[in-house]
């Protein structure tokens, strides 16, 4: 789903990944919705943690 990805992103990867702006993609992680870690000051969301986010939240 999400080949062209490395395995962790950030906050921007996760954004272009899903087609929504920066603000969206850190209210997600934030909230908990999306699964991520912080790294120092930086959020970092697995690639996987982001295609089960999808999956659970479309209807495929």
């Amino acid at each position: 789903m999400f080949d062209n990805y490395d395995d962790i992103l950030n906050v921007a990867d996760v954004a272009k990944a899903l087609k929504i702006g920066n603000t969206q993609a850190y209210k997600l992680v934030r909230s908990g919705k999306l699964p991520a870690f912080k790294e120092g000051r930086a959020w970092k969301i697995s690639k996987q943690s982001l295609t089960q986010y999808v999956q659970q939240n479309t209807d495929l």
